[in-house]
């Protein structure tokens, strides 16, 4: 049992950096931004190294718009939705193209915004732009709402390129996935449930 619990860890871990370090961004309906920090209305360097892929993928036409979300801290005059629209939109990506999406905190509440935006144009196909370490978890929460995701994980910015960073956020990114396979599913079991089920 204690080795169970040991190399459970150790394998979710090896998955994320298998997955961050090997996922190939396929064609999709939408691009889906996922969040960072913003000040002011001008995204982080983190937040800028996404917006970058994400136009690289729009400009070689492997998807047609573009989705950002993320909402704002307290105090905060904008969102990290409307910071990565206004971003784009200086660059040449028309305005009726991106869907800012001003929800979520984390990664699940962001997830839930653009899975309830992209079912009700019935588009299903994602490539989610993200760090490399959140590919995983990413990936399988949109794929346990319904949504066709692929990953196009970023190479440059603080997360990618420092080293002492990234080996912190792959830790990081370990607990979290296993919070979210061992407890996070349990409500979307139970939302199925329910919904099988008469008045």
């Amino acid at each position: 049992m204690i080795i169970l619990f040991i190399a459970f860890p150790l394998w979710c871990t090896a998955r994320i950096w298998w997955t961050g370090t090997h996922t190939v961004p396929g064609r999709g309906d939408a691009i889906l931004i996922m969040g960072a920090a913003q000040y002011d209305g001008r995204p982080s360097a983190v937040l800028e190294a996404r917006l970058q892929i994400a136009l690289d993928i729009y400009q070689q036409g492997d998807a047609p718009r573009i989705v950002t979300v993320g909402g704002g801290a307290p105090g905060d005059r904008t969102t990290e939705a409307a910071a990565s629209k206004t971003w784009l939109m200086n660059r040449g990506i028309p305005s009726k193209l991106i869907a800012a999406l001003p929800q979520g905190r984390d990664t699940l509440q962001s997830i839930l915004a653009a899975e309830s935006y992209l079912h009700k144009h019935a588009w299903k196909s994602v490539v989610i732009v993200t760090d490399a370490w959140h590919c995983l978890r990413v990936e399988t929460m949109a794929r346990d709402h319904g949504l066709a995701p692929t990953c196009a994980p970023v190479a440059t910015g603080p997360a990618a390129t420092n080293a002492s960073h990234s080996v912190r956020y792959l830790i990081r990114e370990t607990g979290a996935y296993l919070a979210y396979v061992t407890f996070g599913r349990i409500g979307i079991h139970l939302s199925d449930r329910g919904s099988s089920v008469g008045p």
